[in-house]
């Protein structure tokens, strides 16, 4: 019996892949502070509400940050106060 073929297609229209290289995590999160990113999907405050909640009573500093819209990637400006202001960046992501 012959296999059919599989195509994956990019939705990102992108020519090539980005590579990356992977940041080192931190070893500890005591005494940094984490941003939470809102990406503006149906409940996402919700469940990064929560979770704000859950790390400020184990002691550690949360910030939080929205994008405008999820159908965009966030503005430049919000991309460089997260870095500014956070070392770790948890973002909520939906679908």
């Amino acid at each position: 019996m012959m296999k059919e073929k599989s195509v994956l297609l990019d939705p990102t229209a992108e020519r090539s892949s980005a590579e990356r290289e992977i940041l080192p995590r931190p070893k500890s999160l005591s005494g940094i502070t984490i941003g939470l990113l809102d990406i503006s999907k149906a409940r996402g405050a919700v469940f990064l509400k929560r979770l704000g909640e859950l790390m400020a009573a184990e002691g550690l500093t949360v910030r939080y940050y929205e994008k405008p819209t999820f159908a965009r990637v966030a503005p430049i400006e919000l991309y460089q106060r997260m870095a500014m202001e956070s070392q770790v960046v948890v973002e909520a992501l939906a679908d």
